[in-house]
C-alpha cells in the first residue's frame, strides 16, 4: 500500500521536516516539507542520503556481546532480553559496589533526550553530558553572562537582515536547509554577507566581504571594530542607553585597542576594518553578527563570544526583525507545551557531576550538558570519584573528544561501555554492549517542540517498519530501566503512548499532525516589546560588565593576549571544520555519502607546501605532541600559511563500516586536549602540528 507520512529527518541535528513517500513497505523518496516556509520541499545531501541509510547492510542489525579484547570486533549475536539483562546486572552491580554516581551516560542531544536525563536521574547519578558541551559550550555561557538566555534560546532572524557578519560559521556547507535558503533570499533581496576565516569556503565565496584572518585573533579584530564604533559614536544610543550596563567600562576598556593595532594582530587593514564598523552601523538595527554555532575553537572562547554578542547589543539588534532574537514558546502564544519525562520528581543526588559543573571548581558551564572533555581527565584521576560505567548513546567520545590515546586509556578504566546507536562508530567498536537504534525512518519519536518567532511541534512517526532487529532508544532505556527496578518513571509502552502523554494538556492529538506534519501555536511572529525587553540577568539588561563571570572570580572585559605565530617553518596551527557532505562523526559509512566524500584531506598553503616539498595529493604525516597520522595534502592559496585544515570525522577503526574504515585521518588522534576553563568549550584550534612529506 502507497503513502505519505510527514516526519522529521535525522541525518544531523537539525531535524528538517520532510515528507516521506512509502511503496510497498519500502521508502521509494524523501523530499523536505512542502507545507513549511524556508523548506518548499528541498533537502541537503545527508538528508536525500536517508534512503540509503535504511538500507545498508553494514548498520548494525541485532543487539551484541563483546567476546574479544576492546576494540578487536569480536561479537556474538545476543537476543534482546539476553542484552538487555547483561546491561542491566552490569549497572546493578556497579551501582551496588560503587554508588550510582559512578555511572554516566553522554549522548547527541534529540527528541528523546528528556528520556536519557529520566533515566539517570531515576537512577541516582549526575554525571548526564551532551555533545552540545563539545560544540557550543562557550557560546552558552557567553550567552548567559550576557542575556541570562542560554544560546539555545537565541534565535537569528536572516529573512529580515540587511547585513551578516560570520566569523567561520560555514553556513553554506553546516548545512541547515531553512536558514540557508532564508539568508540567500535576504542576499537576493540587497543584504550584504560579510565572512570571516583563515581558509576561503563555500560560504567566503558567495560573500561580499572575505577577511583571511590570522587564525585565533578574532578578538582582537572585535575589541577594534568596538573601540571604532564607540569613538566614533555608531551604535544605537537608545537602545544602548536603556538596555546595556556597563558600555562606560567598555569604552575606557577598548580605548587602546585601535584598528592599527588590531592591524598588526589579524592581518585585516586597519581602514578596512573601520570600513565595516561604518557601513554596518548604516543598517542596524537589522543587522547580525552571528555568535556561532561550533563556538569550540581556543581557549579564550568565552570571550571571543561575547564580543560577538556585544556587537549586536551596539547595534541595537536585539530582539530586531533583521537582528537576533529570544525564541517564544507556546506560553507566548497562550499554549501549552508537551510534557517531557524530566518533569517528574526524582530521588535527590548529593553527589558532584564528575566534570564538577556548577561547583566552585567550575561555576559557569552549563550543567545540562557538563563538560564532556573532562570526562577522561575525571576517570583517570579519579577525581573527584571513580567512574566505572559509560552508556554512549548516539555520541562518540573517542572521536569528538580531543587525545583519542588519552580517552581510550580512560575507557580501559571502565567495567563497563555501552553503546545505543545506528551505525558501528568507533565508541560502539571498543564498547561491550551495543544495543541497535531503528533508524529515524523506522521509528516514531517524541515531540519536537520547536520555539522561535512562531512556536510549533513537529512529530517524527514511523514511515517503515524496522529492517533488522532493532527498537526505539526510548524503549531501549526504559527496559532497561525496568530490570534496574525503575520502570515506573517510563509510563509507556509504545512510542505512541509517550507522544500520547507528552500531548496531554496541549490541545493536540497525534491525529492532528497528520495532515502537515505540525501543529502551530498562532500564526503571528511574536517580537517583544523593545520597551520591556525581560532580560534573566540581575540587573534585568544586557551585562557587558556581567554579574555572572565577576560575581565567579573572572574579569568581564581581559586583556588581549597575542597570538603566538608558529615558532618552526613545519609547524602550524590545525584548524578543522566541516562540509555539506557529512554530519560530523556519523554519516561516514552511509553509502551515498561516501561515494561523494569518502576521506578527508590537510589543506596546505601553497607557498609553505613548497618550502616542504610537499606535492598536491601526496601523503604527509600529521603530528602534534599527543598523536600523529597520515593524510593526502591538498596544496592551495585558499588557505592562512600559519594553518592547517582538515575535515572532522574521518579516520574510523571500526571495522564492520567497511567503506569508512581506515579512511583519513581523525582529528581527535591529534588534537590536544585543551579548553576554555571559563566558559568550558574544548579549543579544537589551540593544537599545532608538524607537517612533512612522507
Amino acid at each position: 500500500m502507497d503513502k505519505e507520512v510527514f516526519s522529521l529527518c535525522f541525518m544531523c541535528s537539525v531535524r528538517c521536516p520532510i515528507k516521506v513517500k512509502v511503496k510497498d513497505g519500502h521508502v521509494d523518496w524523501i523530499e523536505g516539507n512542502p507545507h513549511v516556509a524556508g523548506i518548499d520541499g528541498s533537502l541537503c545531501p545527508r538528508g536525500s542520503a536517508g534512503i540509503s541509510m535504511l538500507y545498508d547492510d553494514q548498520r548494525v542489525q541485532s543487539p551484541l556481546i563483546r567476546v574479544g579484547e576492546r576494540g578487536s570486533g569480536n561479537w556474538r549475536k545476543a537476543s534482546w532480553e539476553e542484552a538487555i539483562d547483561y546491561v542491566a546486572d552490569r549497572l546493578k552491580d556497579i551501582k551496588d559496589k560503587t554508588g550510582a554516581h559512578s555511572i554516566a551516560l553522554c549522548e547527541r542531544a534529540q527528541l528523546a533526550t528528556h528520556v536519557s536525563k529520566a533515566f539517570l536521574k531515576a537512577l541516582g547519578s549526575p554525571n548526564y553530558f551532551s555533545h552540545d558541551a563539545l560544540c557550543k559550550g562557550s557560546v552558552n555561557t557567553a550567552c548567559r553572562s550576557l542575556f541570562g538566555y542560554t544560546d539555545a534560546e537565541v534565535g537569528i532572524h536572516y529573512g529580515e537582515t540587511k547585513h551578516i557578519v560570520l566569523y567561520g560559521r560555514n553556513i553554506f556547507e553546516s548545512l541547515a536547509v531553512k536558514e540557508v535558503k532564508t539568508l540567500m533570499a535576504a542576499l537576493e533581496k540587497g543584504a550584504r554577507l560579510t565572512y570571516i576565516d583563515p581558509r576561503v569556503t563555500v560560504t567566503a565565496s558567495k560573500a561580499h566581504r572575505y577577511w583571511m584572518i590570522r587564525p585565533g585573533t578574532d578578538l582582537a579584530l572585535n575589541y577594534a571594530l568596538i573601540h571604532v564604533i564607540l569613538k566614533e559614536r555608531l551604535y544605537d544610543a537608545g537602545f544602548v542607553s536603556k538596555w546595556v550596563h556597563g558600555v562606560n567600562e567598555l569604552r575606557d576598556f577598548v580605548e587602546h585597542y585601535t584598528p592599527e593595532w588590531a592591524e598588526k594582530e589579524t592581518g585585516i587593514p586597519a581602514g578596512e576594518i573601520i570600513a565595516l564598523a561604518r557601513e554596518i552601523s548604516k543598517d542596524r538595527p537589522s543587522v547580525i553578527f552571528h555568535y556561532g554555532y561550533r563556538g569550540a575553537s581556543h581557549q579564550n572562547e568565552i570571550y571571543m563570544r561575547r564580543s560577538i554578542l556585544m556587537l549586536n547589543a551596539l547595534m541595537g539588534s536585539v530582539e530586531a526583525k533583521g537582528g537576533i532574537f529570544f525564541k517564544k514558546g507556546p506560553g507566548e502564544a497562550g499554549g501549552k507545551a508537551a510534557r517531557k519525562l524530566v518533569s517528574q520528581e526524582f530521588p535527590k543526588i548529593d553527589m558532584p557531576r564528575f566534570d564538577k559543573a556548577g561547583t566552585k571548581d567550575f561555576p559557569l558551564p552549563d550543567p545540562n550538558h557538563g563538560v564532556a572533555q573532562v570526562f577522561p581527565y575525571a576517570v583517570l584521576n579519579e577525581d573527584p570519584y571513580p567512574i566505572k560505567a559509560l552508556i554512549a548513546y548516539r555520541m562518540d567520545p573517542l572521536m569528538s573528544i580531543a587525545d583519542t590515546a588519552q580517552t581510550k586509556k580512560a575507557l580501559d578504566k571502565l567495567d563497563l561501555i555501552v553503546t545505543i546507536d545506528i551505525n558501528y562508530s568507533d565508541i560502539a567498536w571498543y564498547s561491550d554492549v551495543i544495543l541497535p537504534e531503528s533508524t529515524y525512518l523506522e521509528r516514531t519519536d517524541c515531540i519536537q517542540q520547536m520555539n522561535g518567532l512562531k512556536p510549533q511541534m513537529f512529530l517524527r512517526k514511523k514511515a517503515v517498519e524496522p529492517r533488522y532487529d532493532t527498537l526505539e532508544g526510548a524503549i531501549i532505556l526504559k527496559r532497561i530501566g525496568e530490570k534496574l527496578g525503575i520502570g515506573h518513571y517510563f509510563p509507556y509502552e509504545t512510542m505512541e503512548d509517550l507522544v500520547n502523554w507528552q500531548l496531554e494538556g496541549t490541545g493536540f492529538t497525534q491525529t492532528d499532525f497528520e495532515k502537515k506534519g505540525f501543529v502551530a501555536y498562532g500564526s503571528d511572529q511574536i517580537f517583544w516589546d523593545r520597551e520591556n525587553l525581560p532580560f534573566k540577568t540581575p540587573s534585568k539588561k544586557i551585562e557587558f560588565k556581567s554579574s555572572l563571570l565577576e560575581n565567579a572570580g573572572f574579569e568581564s572585559f581581559p586583556e588581549y593576549q597575542p597570538v603566538k605565530a608558529p615558532e618552526d617553518n613545519d609547524r602550524f596551527r590545525l584548524v578543522v571544520g566541516r562540509s555539506a557532505i557529512h554530519t560530523h562523526v556519523s554519516t561516514q559509512n552511509v553509502p551515498y555519502l561516501n561515494e561523494l566524500e569518502s576521506e578527508n584531506k590537510l589543506w596546505i598553503n601553497t607557498k609553505k607546501a613548497g618550502q616542504l616539498g610537499i606535492k598536491n595529493n601526496a601523503l604527509v604525516e600529521v603530528a602534534s605532541s599527543c598523536g600523529k597520522g597520515r593524510i593526502k595534502a591538498f596544496v592551495t592559496d585558499f588557505i592562512h600559511p600559519e594553518a592547517v585544515f582538515m575535515l572532522h570525522g574521518f579516520g574510523h577503526e571500526a571495522g564492520r563500516a567497511k567503506r569508512s574504515f581506515n579512511k583519513g585521518l581523525s582529528d581527535a588522534l591529534i588534537q590536544e586536549n585543551v579548553y576554555d576553563k571559563i566558559g568550558g568549550s574544548p579549543a579544537y584550534h589551540d593544537t599545532f602540528v608538524s607537517v612533512k612529506p612522507l
